[in-house]
């Protein structure tokens, strides 16, 4: 049981890395075809095209943290990324449109990886923390000390 355990968050990890990579890529080149929308679900994901900026951004960092998961390179960074996102997408899909399977599959695997890095983010959420000291400038290199 041990042995299959300690491969679950590798594997959602990467599936989570494939998922956000192309349907971000998808939302800059348009290779998946999406069914139409109607009422909030249209009128929504109109005013994130709206804005000009919104659903680019969306896509990046869902392209980027999609890379980040796949690289396994601050794993911890994409998935605080990833989380407003996918509560966003698990809501769109429950609420505005049909209830979507892989949209309930991304918030609980993202859930899942969170709780699988937890110690990553102890640091982040100490209820009170000073900031660090300044680091202390090297002394420059006087005549006297090269010559020692």
């Amino acid at each position: 049981m041990h042995s299959v355990q300690r491969y679950v968050p590798v594997v959602l990890r990467y599936l989570m890395g494939i998922i956000f990579f192309v349907f971000g890529l998808n939302g800059f080149f348009h290779f998946i075809p999406q069914p139409p929308m109607e009422g909030g679900a249209a009128a929504f994901a109109g005013a994130l095209f709206a804005t000009g900026y919104m659903f680019p951004l969306l896509k990046a960092t869902e392209v980027v943290a999609g890379v980040l998961l796949l690289g396994n390179r601050f794993v911890a960074l994409a998935l605080a990324l990833l989380a407003p996102i996918t509560i966003n997408i698990f809501l769109f899909h429950t609420v505005l449109t049909p209830p979507n399977p892989v949209a309930f599959f991304v918030l609980l695997a993202n859930a899942y990886l969170a709780w699988s890095y937890r110690a990553a983010y102890r640091p982040m959420l100490a209820a009170k923390v000073a900031p660090a000291a300044p680091e202390a400038a090297p002394a420059a290199a006087t005549p006297a000390s090269a010559a020692a």
